[in-house]
């Protein structure tokens, strides 16, 4: 008999846990967005989902509806979020693409950044920011020092 693993199979030690107002709308526009796989909820007795596990590339998501009567607020609920979500893909236009098409709003414009990365950033309609980006060059330290003093002055 195997021991009950600390870390469950399949999960890393850091997993993002949004709170959606409309969890089973977030988790179609996922999809829709970023090719996510639901791979498992647990709805509550008035319908609301309690937690929610998606996939999206090797990492995992969870989710749940808000529950304001617990606390459980959404970025629409306080009005933004501090937190950005990032997401690599292989490419990063058309994951952008995709992701407006399925409702998201760009905040800034894909470009190629400083750092090697071919980056931009969306808020999803659940109110969650994310940037995402493709990797496109090794940038040495100093290179990348400099460069950053020259972009933002």
């Amino acid at each position: 008999m195997n021991p009950v693993q600390a870390i469950p199979p399949g999960m890393m030690t850091i997993t993002p846990h949004l709170v959606c107002h409309g969890a089973t709308d977030a988790i179609a526009f996922y999809n829709k967005a970023f090719g996510a796989v639901e791979m498992g909820r647990l709805a509550g007795p008035d319908g609301r989902l309690m937690h929610a596990l998606l996939s999206i590339g090797d990492s995992m998501l969870m989710l749940v509806d808000d529950y304001p009567e617990y606390g459980s607020l959404d970025p629409l609920a306080l009005k933004g979020s501090p937190v950005t979500i990032h997401l690599y893909v292989a490419d990063v236009d058309a994951a952008v693409a995709r992701a407006v098409a399925a409702g998201a709003r760009i905040t800034m414009p894909v470009a190629d950044m400083f750092w090697g990365d071919r980056y931009g950033r969306l808020e999803d309609p659940f109110g969650h920011q994310w940037s995402v980006a493709t990797h496109i060059r090794d940038v040495a330290p100093a290179e990348m020092a400099t460069a950053m003093a020259a972009a933002c002055p």
